[in-house]
């Protein structure tokens, strides 16, 4: 705790006193504090063993999630932290935020201002609520996120393998059901930089195949089955015959929606996602679908993981500073079980060897080292 307080505080600039008038959070709480890790490190394995410390002062037992939208993938986390939090005896509280940015502010402020013991936030623009997790971080809050710095304890994909591993069985399919040759679709996020890398392992695979053109790589504003299948409805203007469509679940379904209702959904084509959503998983187990695959994230497993280092940190305890979802490949053989867990996910954080097929976990910190919280897009991918 002693290099925490020795690091002397400074009114930030005026902008920021302005932005606090804004969204209605005191100009007292507008301080700035230590910056965290800044450059790129690569963290040691968890060790759970590691000494207890000093539980955090001057924040209550409240778990409080802002989530940015209702997408299933967002759903499950907060189904997997409201289980940890009932578990460990905490309250839990939620709110969803819509895209609405101001919203995002003003919702994040209040639960700092309530003095909430751990707070998990997503945003569709991580860099405009990065200050206010900041701000959280300093006052003993435990903070998690997914994908995006700032955070306590951070929480990413293996990006590039996870869009290899879809794009891998889409290639599988186009050989072995399309001859070799597609029209390919790609439903990006390359707005957010994190996710940039699931991308780039679409692209490199498919520019490898001399059959196989893609048609068109855009970004769907927003990043909902609606921005989908609005974009997917403009994608068919120009080019009506597409065989594959890979992206995020929610995206991709709304693009399935725009192809049956163009009439030009085939049983033959491959579509596929990465989240691993309720209505994805549907439509794979349905067998005759154009939706065949989804690599799944496992939220409400991560979430109940989130939920129980929110606890732990609380109780004093060390927790890890990273951790990777590990990509799940959803076939016909492992659904059943995969559905098991996720509404489960007690279960799974139970068991070492299940918990270790989702999630893997880095460093180590606590209330006494908060200093060195995560301020840099860390992922398991980057190497010294």
């Amino acid at each position: 705790m002693a290099l925490y307080r020795s690091v002397r505080r400074r009114l930030v600039v005026p902008l920021a006193l302005v932005l606090a008038a804004i969204i209605g959070v005191p100009a007292a709480i507008a301080q700035e504090g230590p910056s965290g890790i800044t450059q790129r490190t690569v963290f040691p394995a968890f060790n759970p063993s590691a000494p207890a410390c000093t539980a955090p002062e001057d924040v209550s037992r409240v778990l409080a999630y802002v989530q940015e939208n209702g997408r299933d993938f967002l759903q499950g986390i907060g189904y997997g932290l409201g289980m940890a939090a009932k578990d460990r005896g905490l309250e839990y509280r939620h709110s969803v935020t819509d895209d609405d940015v101001a919203k995002a502010l003003q919702q994040i402020a209040a639960f700092r201002e309530a003095k909430v013991g751990g707070l998990v936030a997503t945003s569709s623009d991580p860099t405009a609520i990065s200050k206010s997790l900041q701000q959280a971080i300093w006052a003993g809050t435990f903070v998690g996120t997914v994908v995006p710095p700032p955070a306590t304890l951070l929480l990413n994909a293996p990006q590039y393998a996870t869009g290899k591993a879809l794009t891998d069985a889409a290639i599988a399919h186009i050989n072995a059901h399309l001859g070799g040759k597609a029209n390919v679709v790609l439903l990006t996020q390359d707005s957010m930089e994190y996710l940039t890398p699931r991308f780039e392992a679409m692209r490199d695979g498919f520019n490898a195949m001399p059959g196989v053109t893609i048609v068109a790589d855009i970004a769907p504003s927003p990043v909902s089955k609606e921005g989908g299948f609005a974009t997917m409805n403009t994608i068919l203007l120009a080019n009506p015959n597409i065989d594959v469509v890979l992206g995020g679940d929610a995206v991709v379904l709304g693009a399935l929606d725009a192809l049956r209702a163009a009439g030009k959904d085939r049983p033959d084509q491959f579509l596929g996602g990465i989240d691993g959503e309720a209505e994805g998983v549907a439509e794979i187990i349905r067998g005759d679908s154009p939706y065949k695959a989804s690599i799944a994230l496992s939220s409400p497993v991560f979430g109940y993981a989130m939920g129980q280092f929110a606890a732990d940190w609380l109780d004093g305890k060390s927790v890890p500073q990273a951790m990777d979802i590990l990509p799940v490949a959803l076939t016909a053989d492992n659904i059943v079980q995969y559905q098991a867990d996720l509404a489960d996910p007690a279960s799974v954080f139970a068991d070492p060897a299940r918990r270790a097929s989702y999630l893997k976990m880095y460093g180590n910190t606590c209330s006494d080292t908060r200093d060195q919280y995560v301020n840099f897009p860390w992922s398991s991918e980057l190497k010294d």
